[in-house]
């Protein structure tokens, strides 16, 4: 029988011995478990800020463009020529299934002043169903009203980007600011939302629609708009209404059977769906990636308790001679590779934590770190530690205990 106390004795008392060589052979292990506790806490950090920018963009979104507008045969972009309509968002409202909310808008870039500072930014025009459809929330002040939009009122709800460079640690709340050369007053700023990839969300103006279309923009076509965004009632109604919105649109735009669709309806849903399987993809080619740290480390264990068994000849000879059987020797080499492995890898897990935390405040980014992760790098380590662990106990257990005492 096994005497395993007696065993786990002699492998720690050898691993106390020999510091320098176990703090080695621990080394690689050490690396291996903080690399992917650090690239596990990346790749969620940035699944976590994917989902909350999807979020804060809206759910169940449909985006729908008016068509391309061409000039001497060369395409100038989707939205470019005035297809859709206030009257398009109402028939959609009314008719389409599954819709939650219909949020027409207008958009541009302008000039915006108020006193001696200016900024370029975004001028939106919209109704209120467009701050609901897009996460959007007042801070300070109110909404437009019904008679803002009906009477093209020029007032405005800025976003906190604006509100820092225009107007700094002035109260922008009834203050008036300058588009273009139209003066508007400040009813509202919007709560912050924050970067979202290179576009910042909080660089923008809100103005009514009407206002937008016969005081700032202008337009030929009156009644015209840029966009419509739908927002669904769910994931699964977001498909009926996809099909509905092109029927209705096809309806009132009177295109016959032949002609193609003079709009374009994007669904926010695919666009997620990729963004998800691009970051897990992402997520798990860096785990893999700092997984095969792991694996060298493992060939490092082997390497090193083979110059141990080769060193340790003599000793193994004698620990024979005095009655240790093959199965003692065996074992004494596997627990010492195991207990190496696991201080390792307790090491690696701090350390890769530390590391992690200290990326995320030095960068600025989203890190996040769970429990799953660090008890399966951990557990993960002692079978590496077992698995490499296992052919130099195995060699040393296949020692002859007369040829081993010889050994100089």
């Amino acid at each position: 029988m096994i005497d395993f106390k007696s065993t786990m004795k002699i492998a720690l008392n050898s691993l106390k011995v020999n510091k320098m060589r176990s703090a080695l052979t621990s080394l690689g292990i050490i690396i291996g478990v903080g690399a992917v506790i650090i690239m596990l806490a990346i790749g969620s950090g940035a699944n976590k800020q994917v989902q909350e920018n999807m979020e804060s963009m809206g759910s169940n979104l449909l985006t729908i463009r008016s068509a391309t507008a061409k000039t001497g045969g060369v395409s100038l972009g989707i939205g470019t020529k005035p297809t859709l309509s206030l009257k398009d968002a109402q028939a959609i409202k009314k008719q389409a299934r599954g819709v939650d909310a219909v949020a027409p808008l207008m958009s541009s870039s302008k000039q915006v002043m108020y006193g001696n500072q200016n900024w370029q930014t975004t001028i939106y025009g919209i109704t209120n169903p467009y701050l609901y459809v897009k996460n959007y929330e007042i801070d300070l002040g109110k909404r437009f009203t019904r008679d803002d939009e009906l009477n093209a009122t020029k007032v405005a709800i800025i976003g906190k980007t604006i509100e820092k460079e225009l107007f700094g640690d002035v109260d922008p709340i009834g203050k008036t600011l300058r588009i273009g050369n139209v003066p508007f007053k400040v009813i509202g700023t919007i709560k912050a939302k924050g970067q979202m990839g290179p576009m910042d969300q909080d660089d923008l103006i809100f103005i009514p629609i009407t206002t937008a279309q016969r005081k700032v923009f202008g337009t030929d076509f009156p009644g015209m708009v840029n966009q419509i965004i739908v927002k669904a009632k769910s994931l699964e109604d977001s498909t009926i209404a996809e099909s509905d919105i092109a029927e209705i649109l096809r309806r009132t735009h009177n295109l016959g059977k032949m002609q193609v669709d003079d709009f374009q309806v994007r669904n926010s849903a695919e666009f997620q769906e990729k963004m998800k399987s691009t970051v897990q993809t992402f997520a798990i080619l860096l785990a893999s990636i700092a997984s095969v740290s792991l694996v060298v480390g493992g060939i490092g264990i082997m390497n090193i308790m083979l110059v141990s068994v080769t060193e340790r000849t003599k000793e193994i000879g004698i620990r024979m001679a005095i009655g240790a059987r093959a199965t003692d020797i065996r074992l004494q080499f596997l627990i010492e590779a195991l207990v190496l492995s696991l201080i390792g890898g307790l090491i690696g897990v701090i350390a890769g934590i530390i590391i992690a935390l200290l990326i995320g405040a030095i960068f600025k980014t989203a890190i996040v770190i769970t429990i799953f992760p660090i008890i399966l790098s951990f557990c993960f380590s002692g079978l590496v530690g077992i698995g490499f662990g296992y052919y130099p106990a195995y060699k040393a257990s296949l020692l002859n205990p007369i040829d081993a005492l010889r050994y100089e």
